[in-house]
């Protein structure tokens, strides 16, 4: 019996992790591929917060040694999403690294070690399976324990940050029509800045947040305005409504005392038609045919500066091959040691040179061009950027 047939003639990978205890993730799957296909070790290495390492998931809290995540056989298939077999000498063998991704949102790197001449095609399409099976497994034990969430930590989150982290959808997701790719800085101690997303079957609603201050009360403000645009948009309202409906719950709290910078994007997924509020700071560029402009909108009241504003919507149009970028203050209003704006110019530069990228390392270049614009370091204001590649619907 080969290999493939020793996966089918016993009980689906599936049924086996959803029976594993929420921590036992690892060492199910590591029994499971040790049986199936003699795999000598295997290791859950799951993106850090900055997307800057692998972190091995062992005993917390300390783990093993981290592996570069843009380099190195394991960074290459976190980067390309798509399986690399590294050839072994001692012991002899291959080490098959896995991409895991859940609906686009990339988690990390299942790494396979297997006997001499066990790595045939068939056998990593197999694990590229239980890989997938075990990213969305990783997801759902997430509610019930902290083990994952612990092991993509490098340092402690600071409070401010835990929770925004927690707000966050992810960091991408994917479908026919598009694909999101997003980064958040300083990703450990990100205070105000946000980004939603939400799908159904005929549109895609989108949101860039930057809530005004720093720190926890920056954090507490932002996720009062996530939570209002939320409720509001699961009641079944319209884009300028759910921004109005979040204004309200803003100045309710805070009078015009703090407020918070919204970009409300909708995308019509058949059409491609996009409905549109700026209610504030977030900036939206567009990259076509090797030209990026900005997207200009009215610029609308931030939320939660005045009672009972009013919002309106505005249109425009994406077409397949487009690629957009939304930007909060914290990129476009991020100043270098000399005084020197990073501005528009600088931003086409990177978004330009980045094209022929995936919408994930776009968002992480132009964190990374804001830095070097710093100097270095942690930054001062938190910024976000969200990239989204539009495909179009298929006939």
């Amino acid at each position: 019996m080969d290999l493939v047939q020793a996966f089918e003639a016993r009980p689906s990978v599936e049924a086996e992790l959803r029976a594993a205890a929420p921590h036992a993730l690892v060492d199910v799957t590591r029994r499971i591929l040790a049986e199936r296909t003699g795999a000598q070790e295997v290791t859950l290495l799951l993106a850090d917060y900055g997307l800057t390492v692998l972190q091995p998931v062992s005993h917390l809290p300390y783990t093993t040694d981290s592996l570069p995540a843009h380099d190195g056989p394991a960074g290459s298939a976190f980067l390309h999403q798509s399986p690399v077999v590294e050839v072994l000498h001692e012991p002899a063998g291959h080490r098959v690294h896995l991409p895991i991704s859940v609906r686009g949102d990339r988690l990390g790197v299942l790494s396979v070690h297997l006997p001499p001449g066990a790595a045939a095609p068939d056998t990593v399409l197999q694990l590229q399976e239980v890989a997938t099976a075990l990213g969305h497994e990783v997801v759902a034990a997430g509610r019930d324990t902290d083990l994952y969430l612990q092991a993509r930590r490098t340092r402690r989150l600071t409070l401010a940050a835990e929770m925004q982290w927690q707000l966050l959808p992810g960091l991408g997701c994917a479908r026919e029509e598009y694909t999101i790719g997003a980064h958040l800085e300083p990703a450990y101690a990100i205070g105000g800045d946000n980004f939603d997303w939400t799908t159904s079957a005929d549109h895609l609603i989108l949101t860039v947040t930057d809530g005004m201050g720093q720190g926890i009360e920056a954090s507490l403000l932002t996720s009062l305005t996530v939570g209002a645009l939320r409720n509001a948009r699961r009641a079944g309202t319209t884009l300028a409504d759910q921004a109005a409906l979040a204004d309200q719950a803003v100045y309710s709290r805070y009078g015009g005392k703090a407020y918070a910078s919204t970009l409300l994007l909708q995308f019509d997924l058949a059409t491609g038609e996009v409905r549109a509020v700026d209610a504030g700071s977030p900036h939206l560029f567009r990259h076509r045919g090797g030209r990026t402009e900005r997207i200009e909108l009215d610029t609308q009241m931030p939320l939660g500066m005045f009672e009972e504003s009013l919002y309106e919507e505005q249109t425009f149009q994406v077409e397949p091959g487009d690629r957009l970028i939304a930007v909060s203050t914290g990129v476009h209003g991020t100043r270098s040691a000399a005084g020197d704006l990073f501005g528009e110019q600088v931003l086409r530069q990177i978004l330009g040179a980045t094209r022929a990228v995936p919408a994930h390392e776009t968002a992480r270049a132009v964190v990374a061009g804001l830095v070097e614009h710093r100097g270095g370091g942690d930054l001062m204001s938190d910024a976000a950027v969200v990239a989204l590649d539009w495909n179009g619907r298929g006939d």
